[in-house]
């Protein structure tokens, strides 16, 4: 994997939420060394937390696939650290896998599995 396609899949994921109508709250938000949340967006009271996993090919599996239970975990942790940090109080939280495969001298392929656990 080229150097840099982690950042630029992240970046192409979070151009597609503001297509979509969100607002971006948060790009690589870490939490001391507990970790990081790729994305936070939100929408009509709605905060989405969003783990971004791009490749360059799905020989290992689908990036989705990488997003297990430890790292759901972790994410549901972080997430309610940001949440009080902030002192939000959305009307609904969700947390989605964005997948993005990116093949050399070839155009991104972005799938956004809203609601992923």
């Amino acid at each position: 994997m080229p150097p840099g396609i982690g950042p630029a899949g992240e970046a192409l994921v979070a151009q597609w939420y503001a297509r979509a109508g969100y607002e971006v709250l948060d790009r690589n938000w870490r939490y001391g060394r507990a970790g990081e949340i790729d994305l936070v967006v939100a929408r009509a009271g709605t905060v989405v937390f969003c783990e971004v996993k791009t490749r360059s090919g799905v020989g290992f599996g689908a990036p989705v696939e990488a997003v297990g239970y430890r790292k759901q975990t972790q994410l549901r942790r972080l997430a309610a650290a940001w949440l009080s940090e902030r002192g939000a109080k959305p009307r609904s939280v969700r947390f989605d896998v964005a997948s993005v495969v990116w093949p050399a001298r070839t155009d991104p392929t972005i799938e956004v599995l809203e609601g992923a656990f």
